[in-house]
């Protein structure tokens, strides 16, 4: 029996024998940085974790009256479901998570715009002598049946296709950093990708031992920019598989689908978050794809998509995209998304 057919069986019982852990926090165990915090506990390798994560207002706002800067507390935005500290993982790594399944936990969802934050409007980044706009919530009907979401704007109602995802997914930030819940950065974080749904493969950067995996920010719909600061925010019931990649490194996030392969760039200046994407990308296409520097540069440049999924927070977000039907028939990470996703 040769190594690499002993290591694929391996990993094969190792996804069919895999445990299943359910975490549901309670509100005072949420957290409202990433970093910072001893994990809640231990996961092993090729764990289904099924979970929960409250709305980007800390469950402040039950009502379409509730203002959220007058009932959601000072310093808890994006309350965050961990960490989970995964058995293995050490600085250099790589922590894959599959999406499973996430669903809309309650029957409505929100949607505001805060004063001071958003695209078109003054912020503490983009400072203006204008007005600020003025407060606004949103709210939303969760209809699980149709799979949409609806809500009115003036006499008119704004039906859109449900699409959960993950607003936040991180581990634990590099040189011992603490960071706001708000900030996407080199770990993750807040990065308001509507490709993190399920499906999907993230790969993230490790740091620390055990990784320290949060989750949280659930969103049920969201343009591209999410220009006025928020999405559709829903508080999520939360199924995924994690596991660790060996000998393998990565300096920013990256996605994986069955169409795309995906990376990530999170900065200020909008041009410098491209750049990381694009660059990330190049990188990913000849480690391990077969691609030499310029040849990937010019795939890139040919057959390339980008998303600028928001524009909004303290880093603004962009994730560049190639198509599978340009790429040899390569599995990235040994085939880890593919092993993944048919052993749930």
């Amino acid at each position: 029996m040769t190594v690499k057919l002993m290591v694929a069986l391996s990993v094969s019982s190792l996804y069919l024998n895999a445990q299943t852990i359910k975490y549901i926090p309670k509100h005072e165990e949420l957290k409202y940085t990433f970093g910072g915090h001893p994990p809640v506990m231990t996961l092993k390798p090729g764990t289904v974790l099924e979970t929960w994560t409250e709305d980007c207002y800390d469950g402040a706002v039950k009502k379409p009256t509730d203002i959220p800067s007058q009932v959601a507390p000072i310093g808890h935005d994006n309350p965050q479901t961990g960490p989970f500290f995964i058995e293995g993982a050490k600085p250099g790594d790589i922590l894959a998570v599959h999406i499973i399944e996430l669903e809309p936990s309650r029957d409505y969802a929100i949607s505001s715009a805060y004063p001071g934050f958003g695209a078109l409007t003054t912020t503490d980044y983009t400072a203006l002598l204008n007005p600020l706009l003025p407060e606004k919530v949103w709210w939303y009907k969760v209809d699980k049946k149709k799979r949409t979401v609806s809500t009115k704007l003036a006499d008119q109602t704004l039906e859109i296709p449900m699409n959960p995802f993950l607003g936040c997914i991180a581990t634990a930030p590099q040189r011992g950093e603490v960071r706001w819940t708000v900030t996407p950065e080199a770990y993750g974080g807040n990065m308001d990708i509507y490709l993190i749904k399920k499906g999907a493969t993230v790969y993230l950067p490790v740091h620390v031992d055990g990784a320290l995996l949060q989750v949280g920010d659930g969103h049920l719909a969201q343009g591209e920019g999410e220009i006025i600061g928020t999405a559709v925010e829903s508080a999520l019931h939360v199924k995924v598989k994690v596991d660790v990649i060996k000998g393998k490194t990565i300096g920013w996030p990256r996605i994986e689908n069955d169409e795309y392969i995906m990376t990530t760039g999170s900065y200020r200046p909008l041009e410098d978050a491209f750049r990381i994407a694009y660059k990330e990308m190049v990188v990913w296409l000849t480690d391990e794809f077969g691609f030499d520097q310029m040849d990937a540069y010019q795939l890139c440049s040919q057959v390339g998509e980008v998303d600028v999924v928001q524009v909004v927070d303290p880093n603004y977000t962009v994730v560049a995209k190639i198509s599978r039907k340009y790429l040899p028939n390569v599995k990235a990470f040994g085939g880890i998304h593919e092993k993944m996703k048919s052993s749930k």
